[in-house]
């Protein structure tokens, strides 16, 4: 019997402040601590940028990267790993299993690509069209922070349409992340990828658990796919991808029960902090840009376009039905919510723009917490009004 990777009884497990950190609106509220931060810092001390853009790590093994790409490339493949457990949970035993239940999800997730990168596109025409991707994402623990602190009496099932929407756009975002954003990949490196990868697999999958076993091969993979040119947080999610999600033993919950205070106390909060830290001198200028415009248009009007326009459309012509008890104005305010990029938005701004576009972060911080205020006003009227039939 190997040691478990990390145990259910283990003082960190039962601590109260690993508890707090598995709570959505916690995370939700470090992210935006972290961002505050990030823009105090990157104003007031030239040490953010100088920190920020220190390179650290051996240059033969390719990883000499700077602090704030250690952050997007090394801590976010934490967050992109549970994302690939939560994908397979989804698609293997949960709504996207279900094609019938998963059709205006899938559905409302794809015109919510679609549309806000066609108004990115045609904003930015003949100028940086290359950043089309950065507002078709959606924050899913942001989104169900929102959600959480303004639901207490909305219908479960909007908050299974929001989770299924942003499982399915993270999937989309992954897709773009791999194919659009790795250059020069090399097959000989990827291909020794797997090799750590199955191995992996294959431990979790026989019942073996132990940290000092799976750590090792878990970092050798994110190395290796990392040296072959795509960006390595596909890495991450790979590796949740090969956790099984219906084993007996619930390693796998006990692994992703583990890692996600991590991943919401500190991974993500410090990729936010090196991500989102803008210089707001020029600001007048910044906030007239096309960059700017294209992205923070397309995650507020875009995405509430694309999810509202495209489901509404499914559920009029084909046999797509929303879940009893949703009306219409509920879809339209989860629509507008889907307008909350943060994470992965800003990670696929600084792959569009090469390290980073101040532009387009400022376009992502509008536009999210735009859409996230907007969403609030909607839901929470839409709260009160459940919550009077329930009395």
């Amino acid at each position: 019997m190997s040691e478990p990777l990390f145990g259910a009884g283990s003082p960190r497990e039962s601590s109260r402040i690993a508890e707090l950190l598995r709570q959505e609106t916690v995370g939700g509220i470090l992210l935006l601590v972290a961002t505050v931060l990030a823009l105090i810092a990157a104003n007031l001390s030239p040490t953010y940028a100088e920190l920020r853009d220190t390179i650290v790590g051996p240059a033969s093994l390719h990883l000499d990267l700077t602090v704030g790409a250690w952050a997007s490339d090394g801590l976010l493949a934490l967050f992109f790993f549970l994302v690939g457990v939560e994908l397979k949970r989804e698609f293997v035993a949960g709504d996207l299993s279900d094609p019938r239940r998963a059709a205006l999800p899938i559905v409302a997730a794809v015109g919510g690509m679609i549309a806000p990168a066609a108004i990115y596109f045609l904003v930015n025409r003949g100028g940086a069209e290359h950043g089309w991707a950065v507002p078709t994402a959606t924050d899913i623990a942001f989104a169900l922070a929102v959600l959480a602190v303004i639901g207490t009496h909305l219908p479960t099932g909007l908050r299974t349409f929001l989770l299924t929407l942003a499982v399915v756009d993270d999937l989309l975002a992954i897709a773009i992340i791999a194919f659009v954003y790795s250059d020069g990949i090399d097959l000989r490196l990827l291909g020794l990828a797997a090799l750590p990868l199955l191995a992996f697999a294959a431990l979790v999958r026989r019942g073996i658990h132990a940290w000092w076993l799976l750590l090792p091969l878990a970092m050798i993979t994110w190395a290796l796919v990392h040296a072959s040119g795509v960006h390595a947080t596909v890495a991450g999610v790979l590796l949740g991808l090969s956790l099984p999600v219906r084993e007996p033993t619930g390693a796998t919950e006990r692994i992703e029960h583990a890692l996600r205070p991590l991943s919401a106390g500190f991974a993500v909060p410090v990729f936010a902090f090196f991500a989102a830290g803008i210089p707001l001198t020029g600001l007048s200028d910044d906030l007239a840009s096309p960059i700017t415009l294209g992205v923070a248009v397309g995650l507020v009007a875009g995405k509430t376009i694309g999810v509202f326009g495209t489901t509404w459309f499914a559920a009029t012509f084909s046999h797509a039905q929303l879940d009893e008890g949703l009306s219409w104005l509920d879809v339209f305010g989860v629509a507008v919510l889907g307008g909350v990029g943060f994470t992965v938005a800003l990670l696929i701004g600084e792959l569009a723009f090469d390290g980073g576009s101040p532009q387009a972060t400022l376009g992502v911080l509008i536009g999210s917490a735009a859409s996230a205020i907007l969403a609030a006003l909607i839901l929470s009227s839409r709260n009160r009004y459940y919550r009077r039939l329930e009395d």
